[in-house]
């Protein structure tokens, strides 16, 4: 994808994300937020997971041995900060990695 695709992906998601009213005011906040969500191994393993594509609540139970609570808990934690989406009308609901859960990839695991 090109660096001008790439800014095209981002912008189009901010501009959803701030029709939904989920993008925080306080960057503060926002980073907050973010630190607690990655400190946990099990959904930096789910951001990973779905960095190869998009799954179903069912697909991260099996990939990781999590029982349906858990792996929601922690789908939902991504979600709230902003590093993963839900497929739009999808059934079951599909998650798929977002532009910021990206840039997470590759801005910090890939310099480990």
């Amino acid at each position: 994808m090109s660096e001008k695709d790439l800014a095209n992906k981002k912008q189009e998601w901010i501009s959803k994300l701030e029709k939904e009213g989920r993008l925080k005011s306080n960057p503060t906040e926002d980073h907050a937020i973010g630190l607690r969500t990655l400190q946990n191994p099990t959904r930096r393993k789910i951001l990973k997971m779905l960095n190869d594509g998009p799954l179903c609540i069912e697909e991260i139970c099996n990939n990781l041995n999590l029982n349906n609570s858990q792996a929601k808990f922690h789908v939902d934690m991504l979600e709230n900060a902003l590093y993963v989406d839900k497929v739009e009308n999808s059934e079951p609901t599909i998650y798929q990695i977002s532009p910021r859960g990206e840039a997470y990839l590759e801005n910090v695991e890939e310099m480990k």
